[in-house]
């Protein structure tokens, strides 16, 4: 779980966040706690008899057996739901109470399985936030991942007042497959960019030369039509406003990794790159923002 906390007040800290990401894994899930959360909305004996079993079911390891007290069983259909049921009542809820009873300021609070951010316009509240969050996890033997936990400033405010402390850019943080930047748009205002983490990027394009050497001797038109649905696949998620730079990085190192699979077919008759382009222009789709901006989406969700 990751949160970043914010402060949106000119005459304040500027845009300061929090980001960090506990790590409620499904290990640490205390089996006990998750029965009663469960039986808040469950209430036929069958279905809850069955979910006992799967918390019950226990772990091979090293050709030894055992039944561990903590957590789901890892690679279980029902795991993520479990593990998504146990936070919603441990983190959920209780930052709704939070909000209510403690913030001074707005609070925004996003959260995906068991990773989140949260933003604040006071730097006081994140702070409390963050110490209150510790005891609530440790309640349910969750905690705070120490590596992936960070504090960074960023938003509309924190360019100026990190250059006015004589520091650096504002720091980036990674959310759901994006490299979060403190960023302008093109008329000089603030703006939220987003980019396709590198490591993301690098790891799909291993999985892709790999699964090109296994089908090298396939049909080109059979190869073709696999990488567009690919592509096809990769753009509806990363064809985001703003990221397309990253998405033209990608297509051309997979029209590179294409080509020299092709090259390797034959040591006679190599594939020139003039007919590789005709072969990329063909089959690999061209990158476009493929989601709404945000002003879009703003008044979508907010029409007049």
């Amino acid at each position: 779980m990751r949160e970043i906390c914010s402060t949106g007040s000119a005459r304040g800290d500027g845009h300061k966040r929090y980001s960090s990401r506990p790590v409620p894994t499904h290990h640490n899930l205390d089996k006990s706690w998750m029965i009663q959360f469960v039986e808040h909305r469950v209430a036929d004996p069958r279905i809850l008899r069955l979910i006992k079993k799967w918390l019950k079911a226990g772990v091979m390891e090293e050709g030894k057996w055992s039944e561990p007290q903590t957590g789901t069983a890892q690679g279980s259909v029902i795991s993520p739901l479990l593990a998504n049921v146990y936070l919603h009542y441990s983190f959920d809820l209780w930052v709704n109470v939070w909000r209510q009873k403690w913030a001074q300021g707005e609070v925004v609070v996003i959260r995906y399985a068991d990773d989140s951010i949260a933003g604040f316009q006071h730097q006081t509240d994140a702070d409390r936030f963050l110490e209150n969050l510790r005891e609530r996890l440790a309640m349910f033997g969750l905690e705070l991942h120490p590596d992936k936990t960070r504090r960074i400033e960023f938003g509309r405010f924190a360019e100026e007042n990190r250059r006015r402390r004589g520091e650096g850019k504002p720091e980036t943080f990674d959310f759901l497959g994006f490299t979060h930047i403190s960023g302008k748009n093109r008329y000089g205002w603030f703006a939220v960019r987003r980019k396709t983490i590198r490591k993301r990027m690098r790891r799909k394009l291993r999985e892709i030369k790999q699964q090109l050497r296994q089908c090298m001797h396939d049909p080109v038109r059979q190869t073709g039509e696999w990488l567009k649905s690919v592509v096809h696949g990769y753009f509806n998620y990363y064809a985001v406003p703003g990221n397309l730079d990253s998405l033209r990085t990608f297509r051309k190192r997979l029209r590179s990794l294409w080509w020299h699979t092709l090259r390797r077919r034959s040591q006679k008759r190599r594939l020139s790159w003039t007919r590789m382009m005709v072969l990329a222009d063909r089959w690999l789709p061209q990158p476009q923002v493929l989601h709404p901006y945000p002003a879009v989406r703003f008044a979508a969700n907010h029409p007049r």
